[in-house]
Formats: structure tokens, sequence, C-alpha cells
């Protein structure tokens, strides 16, 4: 399904003082219904990549799964834009912290999304894990080098599952926290164990990231961008080290720093 992700159409661009025709890749935006016991439940705007991953990743954030194994059925109509999905047990979407909304791609709205669920679904981290500044700079490397679909359009968010020095598997999406689903999703449906990984991120590191990240269950989250003040509050009270800004041979330890140790003293 990843040649869904982008299109190529013909523009205008202005190159050095003369406008010349040539032809773009643009990405997808893809709007997916997802109904859940014979009921609609969200609407994500995503990139029509992974959904599968999405789907499942996004209903355990929502706290409406635990397990993979809780789905009884899950089908995607791509042609018509709907997921549909059984689980093993009943979900009242009139709860206050199960309603009907809309999901968008867009950022800075990420306070709207804050329901009861989220305090029952985002994890307190307990990972040992450490790193010295060094892997820090070459995961960040290692996520741009892979960030194909970026490089084509500048226009989606890419996130990387770490163990230690290597990156797993990369993510990317439209919708910054539709990318961390689809980790989440491919960590549930292939039972990976995430204590000790790490993510890693374009963005900056919005308090819905941070609390995606708790979701998800990392203790570390890696970004090239910047924390806000209410995301390096939640990772404090989560105990996640949240470090941004990691550009070059610089970068900034925002809460929980002593996973982030110098080399000569890093345990072998």
């Amino acid at each position: 399904m990843n040649d869904l992700t982008t299109i190529t159409k013909n523009i205008v661009k202005y190159h050095f003082g003369q406008f010349v025709e040539e032809e773009d890749q643009i990405v997808t935006e893809f709007p997916l219904t997802i109904i859940l016991n014979n009921k609609e439940f969200a609407t994500l705007v995503c990139s029509p990549s992974e959904l599968d991953e999405l789907v499942v990743g996004f209903l355990a954030s929502e706290g409406v799964i635990r397990f993979y194994d809780e789905i009884i059925n899950l089908q995607i109509d791509v042609d018509q834009g709907f997921a549909y999905v059984t689980i093993s047990k009943q979900v009242n979407t009139n709860q206050e912290y199960y309603s009907k909304r809309f999901i968008g791609s867009c950022c800075g709205k990420g306070r709207q999304f804050y329901f009861v669920n989220d305090t029952k679904t985002a994890k307190t981290s307990t990972s040992n894990l450490t790193l010295t500044p060094e892997e820090c700079m070459f995961l960040m490397d290692q996520l741009q080098q892979h960030s194909v679909i970026f490089k084509d359009t500048g226009g989606v968010h890419n996130a990387s599952l770490c163990s230690g020095s290597e990156v797993m598997f990369n993510r990317s999406d439209i919708g910054r926290h539709n990318a961390l689903d689809k980790i989440y999703g491919h960590c549930l449906i292939n039972k990976i164990p995430v204590r000790d990984k790490i993510i890693v991120f374009s963005g900056r590191i919005s308090s819905e990231v941070l609390l995606k990240a708790a979701k998800i269950g990392v203790g570390v989250v890696l970004s090239k961008s910047a924390p806000t003040d209410l995301a390096i509050k939640m990772a404090e009270e989560l105990n996640i080290t949240a470090v941004g800004f990691i550009r070059g041979e610089t970068l900034n330890v925002y809460s929980c720093p002593e996973r982030i140790i110098q080399k000569s003293v890093k345990s072998t």
C-alpha cells in the first residue's frame, strides 16, 4: 500500500528568477473511519500505509484494547476509507472517555484530546536503559536517512522504534500521532516488548506526542526539535527521558537526565 502515500503532479516552480514546469511528489491525505462493533468510533486523517497497525495502535492508545488478541476481526476497505473492527468486549461510545470525534492531521490541537482514558493508558516508565549522547545523535541521523517519503514530499512526520543503538523499524504519516500509533500497533501485532525501547521522532515533543510515547511504554523520546513545557512536566511525572534539539554534535536533555550518560561511564 506504500505506493498510495504519494502522487505525482505537474507544478509551476519559481527558480532563480524563472518559472519552470516540473513534476513534484505530493503526499496523500487519506480519511479512515473506524467502525467499532458496528458503530462509528472515529475518523483518522492519515497516510494510507500500514493502516492495520494504525488502527490497532489507535485503539490501544485510546484504551479500547490492551492486547492485539482482543481483536476478533479487522478488515480495511481502502476504496471506501473504512476500517471494520470487531473486538471481544462491548464499548460504550457515549462514555466521557470514548466519544466519537474527528482526529485531524494538523498540529496544535492536543488538549482537546485529553480524556479520562489518558490517565489509565499512559504508563510510568520503569526502563533501565542508558544512552550516550553519541548514540542519540546516531539514532537521529538514522531516522533522517530512512525518511524517504519526507525527502520526496516534505509532508510527513517520521518516527523510529529503536533498541539501544539499533533502529528496529520506521513509520511515516502526515499526522505525528498517527506515526506513533503505527509503531504501537506494530509492537502489539508482533508482540514486541517496549520497556527498554526508544522512540526517535522528527517533530517537536508536544504533550500529545509525549502521551503517545507513554502509552506505548518507552522510557526515552529523542527529537531533533523542541519540547513544550507541558510535555516536559508530563515526562517528569511519567519518568520519561525527553531529549530535544539533536542536531549535529549537540542535544538538550529536558527530563530524567540520568539515562543519558558519558561514553566512558556506560557499562558494557
